[in-house]
């Protein structure tokens, strides 16, 4: 039964490895990536509630004790 030879497993695996991470690295390289964010200025909308529009007299409690 003959011996199976590995003298050249190691170069094979040493330059798929090498060969690997090149290409991960091109395919890393070619991502476009999203720019820093930048704070974008909001617009809040006014809403106009009917309370808003007449004078309302707030009482207290306190202020209705001293009658």
């Amino acid at each position: 039964m003959p011996q199976l030879d590995t003298s050249t497993w190691f170069i094979t695996i040493i330059s798929s490895m090498i060969t690997l991470f090149i290409l991960f690295q091109l395919k890393i390289s070619m991502q476009t990536f999203p720019g820093t964010p930048s704070p974008k200025m909001l617009m809040t909308q006014k809403t106009e509630t009917p309370w808003e529009l007449k004078w309302t007299k707030i009482y207290s409690p306190l202020s209705l004790l001293q009658q």
